[in-house]
Parts: structure tokens; sequence; C-alpha cells
């Protein structure tokens, strides 16, 4: 459940962003920086400054970054550049949850992860994670269970949230915290769910097996 850090996201976007949009990201650091205001307008502009594709080959990377496009990075990336701290932070970083688009959004939920997680950052940041996990929208589920959401829901929350990822085919290698925030009331919602599929005649997402021993799946019946 360890997110990147600063370091690790520009080393990724300097190999995907060409120098335009480079210089255009180290000035608006700068400008936040100097004045959280900024943000407000820089925060939108990112994927259109610094693309939106995925911000590594998913086929050559096995880590977290796989499930980050540029867009995220960047944005995480201006988040760690605000000057505020405790609550301050958590009412900005709401804001720009409330006021922002789907992408907007993403952004907030992967880049709460990367920033020093205050108390007030901390209670301000779970109630987007459970906003976004109410939603239908993978993108937003799935940045909703990356590394903040993992860390900080409680366990019936989590768990529901895993569930919600294996109905909506979000591959469960990239929701963080599994497996090691898997126990054995998820194991248990996940083998029911298996068992449901299997007796409809329906395939198995290969993931839940992350979780699912196979064996539980039809145990021996007793003589």
């Amino acid at each position: 459940m360890t997110a990147p850090n600063p370091a690790e996201l520009r080393a990724a976007l300097d190999e995907r962003i060409d120098e335009t949009a480079g210089r255009w990201l180290d000035e608006a650091l700068t400008d936040i920086a100097t004045g959280a205001r900024a943000i407000g307008t820089l925060f939108p502009a990112a994927g259109r400054k610094c693309g939106r594709g995925p911000l590594v080959d998913d086929a050559a990377e096995s880590g977290t970054l796989r499930t980050w496009s540029s867009e995220d990075a960047v944005r995480a990336l201006l988040l760690t550049a605000l000057p505020s701290t405790g609550s301050e932070l958590g009412t900005e970083i709401s804001a720009l949850y409330r006021y922002g688009d789907a992408a907007e959004k993403r952004g907030v939920l992967r880049g709460a992860g990367v920033l020093r997680e205050e108390a007030e950052l901390v209670d301000a940041g779970l109630p987007l994670v459970r906003d976004a996990l109410r939603s239908n929208d993978t993108g937003l589920i799935a940045a909703g269970m990356a590394e903040f959401g993992a860390r900080h829901l409680d366990a019936p929350a989590y768990r529901q949230g895993v569930l919600k990822c294996v109905f909506l085919g979000i591959p469960l290698r990239d929701v963080s915290g599994v497996p090691e925030r898997a126990d054995a009331e998820l194991a248990r919602m996940l083998t029911d769910y298996a068992r449901e599929r299997s007796a409809a005649g329906r395939e198995i997402p290969n993931d839940v097996w992350l979780v699912v021993d196979p064996a539980q799946l039809h145990p021996a019946e007793e003589a």
C-alpha cells in the first residue's frame, strides 16, 4: 500500500512528456508553491498540457505506476507543491475534488496518497473516497481504492470496495492492499460471489483467486 513518491512520478513523467510540457509543469509547481490559488486554474489544465495517456507501459511495469495516467501524476505533483498543511490542505483538496471533473477527482484521490498524511488530511480525504466508491465510474472507483483509500478505509468499507471492483471488472491487481488487507470475511464474500457465477455458468474473474481458495468453491460434500 505504498504510494509512489514525487521523485518516482516525475521520473516517469519525464519519460512521457516533451520539453514544452516539462517547462509548463516546472512553472506550475513554482506558481503553486508561491500562491496556492494558482492551483485552481492549473489543476484542470494538467491533461491538456501534459497528456492523458498511461504513465508507464503496462507490459513493462508491475508496480503501482501501472495504474496511473500522466495527468494523474501531474496533478499529484501539483498537490505536493501546495504550501498549506493540516485542515487548510484538507479544505483545498476537498474543493478540487468537489468542483473538478472525473479526471480531476481521480487526480485528487491518487494524489492524496502521495501527500504527507496528517490527521486533518485523512479526515478530509475519506469522504472523497467514499463518494468515489458510490459512483459507477470505474476510473474513480479504482482511484478510490488506490493507496490512500486502501490505507484508511475501515475493514467493512474496504471489503465492499473490493467487491464492487470485482462486480465492475476492475482487476484486483490494480486495487491497493490486496492481498495485505484480505481477511476471512472478504474471502467469504468473494467465495459466495464465485459460487454464484459458477452456478450460473458464468466465467469467474481470474484475480478472484488472489483471495479465494479454489478448494472452498465446491467443498466436498459430506457423506
